[in-house]
């Protein structure tokens, strides 16, 4: 059996009201599936114009939303590469299924890029859903981010390092905050000490040779506070690649802050599952995770 664990705060998004159903829809400058540049006229930092230095979103509407949801999904890869089928689309496809939008990022990666760039494209991309909400057919505070191993580090990154938006700035997407209403962190790396850190992330988000002040910066579980969203972590307790502590680091601070929190550790279960749909000893996650979504009104 799983070990099963959950925090709640005094102001659950259980009791938040449910906005009303509305079809989704969207105009004719949004291009369901296709990626969208998040900079149409070029990215802050890029060294080129491949398809690499080019962060995008690609867009994937369910034929209804009745809590009018949206979730930036975030694939894993060790900041090296990005598993965009199984930790990307099969996962849009899975939540448009339980009648929620998604929105697939496809941020930078190192080498050729380290942090803030990873951390300014899931800013952006969250940005771009909110400003966005209404032609999406969500609405500006039901907007999740989801991620997998070092997409889960990105997640728990831009659900403890967000910021406001600029009311005076030209380009509408930064005028709304980019903080997310919650966070799904599977098998995620969350801390880049060393010991529980995923040392391969640690190298093409940071260098060769971060220092300890680089590597506390960026170990997400340090900088959790009483505004970091309510979160659905999980893992495994086997997992050969990302020590489960990280997760197990990340919700103990959420519960050090009040933060509402729901963990779930499988006793089996080799990294990079996805879904996990062919695990009999893991495929109850996205059954979990749904449930969860429903309990705050993000799911129906």
């Amino acid at each position: 059996m799983p070990i099963v664990v959950s925090a709640q705060d005094a102001t659950p998004a259980a009791g938040m009201p449910v906005p009303p159903s509305r079809p989704a829809s969207m105009d004719n400058t949004l291009d369901i599936h296709a990626e969208i540049p998040l900079w149409p006229h070029g990215a802050p930092g890029a060294v080129g114009k491949a398809a690499t230095d080019v962060p995008t979103v690609a867009v994937y509407l369910p034929p209804a939303n009745p809590t009018r949801t949206a979730v930036v999904v975030a694939p894993g890869g060790g900041y090296q590469h990005l598993a965009m089928d199984h930790e990307g689309l099969q996962v849009a496809q899975w939540l448009n299924a339980h009648g929620v939008a998604a929105v697939v990022l496809k941020y930078r990666l190192g080498p050729t890029y380290h942090h803030p760039i990873e951390l300014g494209d899931a800013q952006r991309a969250l940005r771009y859903v909110r400003s966005n909400a209404d032609r999406m057919g969500v609405v500006p505070d039901h907007i999740g981010m989801l991620g997998f191993s070092a997409g889960g580090h990105l997640t728990a990154t831009a659900g403890t390092m967000f910021a406001g938006g600029n009311a005076s700035a030209d380009d509408p997407i930064d005028r709304v905050s980019s903080r997310p209403d919650f966070l799904v962190l599977c098998y995620p790396v969350i801390s880049m000490e060393q010991g529980p850190a995923h040392e391969g992330s640690v190298k093409y988000l940071l260098s060769d040779a971060p220092t300890a002040e680089q590597r506390a910066a960026m170990s997400a579980d340090e900088h959790v506070t009483g505004q970091t969203p309510p979160t659905f972590l999980w893992s495994t307790t086997d997992d050969a690649v990302v020590p489960v502590m990280n997760t197990v680091l990340f919700y103990q601070a959420l519960v050090k802050n009040n933060v509402s929190a729901e963990m779930h550790i499988f006793p089996h279960g080799h990294h990079g599952l996805g879904l996990a749909q062919t695990e009999p000893e893991v495929n109850a996650w996205p059954g979990l995770l749904y449930a969860w979504m429903r309990v705050n009104g993000w799911a129906q």
